[in-house]
């Protein structure tokens, strides 16, 4: 009797402390879907998460429906998709961290008539960092991720791709490691790879700018987009060395920039005053004077080192010559001279006299001969975003003070 009574006893512990282990594996797989809730909404995304199980170091949850909080009017994305964190570890400072983050292969229609259908591959973020501080420092906001990457993606309509592309990639390295507070300095990485669009379908919908598709040859493109930066945390040096548009047979468009002064706490400062406009209610003529006032004295320390905007021709702009050279009735050669004819007078209606040796020169070579046109602003030393907007209510000082270069048809450096 005794030796029943004390097997019952332990098989009933026993269950019971399964039991428990199932509710505290619960409650930890919730306290991470929270917290990931929590981060992201302070950066402008509400997630609504589905039910989470946590299987080892393994949480999976069932779905997540998408809210852009500061971009209204935009509708909830609601993905029903296991998504599975592999790798989860807390730490003593209440952050998570997770060695990868997995989307199974999305399928799903988007539209009824015409059809609609949307899909993308291989979903994967790695490194996934989830700040344990309230309210989420700048600092831990920059270091969400090591790297996000998606396989195919294909957009169809009534059965025919329009858009699609191979492979996203979106890399991050932080130096020290990803997490630390006294984050000195990051670099980042985006490349999107075998962009292709069909735009033969838009003249179904607006049969003018179907027509000029057809003429521009430009009812197949296909192409990439890429990006590369850094960043350094103790002056605030952010450098776009490249965001490149890169197009086959019609040409690419490259940004670059530099600035000073962006640092954390400017950030920080930034995220707060977008916050307060946010919860100010009706906007009225003092709050929105009370919050430039504001927004000029966070940028104050601010400087532009340089940027720049260069296209590079590959058919696209001479295209354009020959269709509108057409449509005057007129043959290339006296359109263009036609055109750099007026441009001394469109450059004089600016009211800038200055901008007529800068634009005109670069300009006419252009039309001559469509290479490259780049519009370069280098100021003799950083300038802050104030001075050059002090410097606007005399554009000729203005254009010394920003260092504004035209160029055209110069090769690349």
């Amino acid at each position: 009797m005794w030796t029943t009574r004390t097997t019952i006893v332990m098989l009933m512990s026993g269950v019971a402390t399964i039991a428990s282990l199932g509710q505290a594996s619960a409650l930890e797989a919730q306290a991470f879907v929270d917290r990931l809730t929590a981060v992201y909404k302070s950066a402008g995304l509400d997630f609504e998460f589905g039910s989470a199980t946590m299987d080892g170091d393994t949480i999976i949850v069932d779905g997540v429906t998408i809210s852009p909080e500061m971009h209204g009017g935009q509708d909830p994305m609601h993905f029903d998709t296991e998504i599975t964190f592999s790798g989860v570890t807390e730490g003593d400072d209440g952050s998570y961290y997770a060695d990868s983050a997995t989307i199974p292969d999305i399928e799903t229609e988007f539209a009824a008539d015409p059809k609609g259908e949307f899909s993308l591959k291989d979903i994967r973020i790695e490194d996934l960092y989830v700040p344990g501080e309230d309210p989420v420092p700048a600092i831990a906001n920059m270091q969400l991720m090591g790297a996000m990457s998606t396989g195919a993606l294909s957009v169809r309509r009534a059965g025919e791709e329009v858009i699609a592309f191979e492979s996203f990639v979106n890399n991050y390295s932080y130096n020290p490691a990803q997490g630390s507070a006294d984050l000195v300095d990051m670099q980042s990485s985006v490349l999107i790879s075998g962009i292709e669009a069909d735009l033969s379908s838009v003249s179904e919908e607006d049969p003018g700018a179907g027509a000029i598709i057809d003429a521009l040859g430009l009812s197949q493109i296909s192409g990439d987009i890429s990006q590369e930066s850094s960043w350094s945390m103790a002056d605030g040096h952010l450098t776009i060395d490249e965001f490149l548009f890169d197009f086959a047979d019609v040409g690419a468009l490259d940004i670059q920039a530099e600035v000073t002064g962006l640092t954390p706490a400017v950030i920080e400062q930034i995220v707060a005053m977008q916050a307060n406009m946010e919860a100010g209610g009706e906007m009225t003529d003092e709050k929105a004077q009370a919050q430039m006032m504001q927004g000029m004295a966070i940028m104050q320390g601010v400087s532009i080192v340089g940027a720049s905007v260069r296209y590079d021709d590959a058919s696209l702009a001479s295209s354009l010559i020959d269709f509108f050279a057409a449509q005057s009735g007129a043959d290339r050669d006296t359109f263009v001279a036609g055109l750099k004819s007026m441009l001394p007078m469109m450059i004089g209606e600016t009211g800038i006299p200055a901008l007529k040796d800068i634009v005109v020169p670069p300009v006419e070579s252009f039309l001559d001969n469509p290479e490259s046109l780049e519009v370069r602003i280098a100021p003799p030393s950083p300038t802050s975003a104030l001075v050059l907007m002090a410097a606007a209510a005399n554009p000729a000082g203005l254009i010394k003070a920003l260092g504004l270069v035209v160029e055209a048809n110069m090769p690349l450096e």
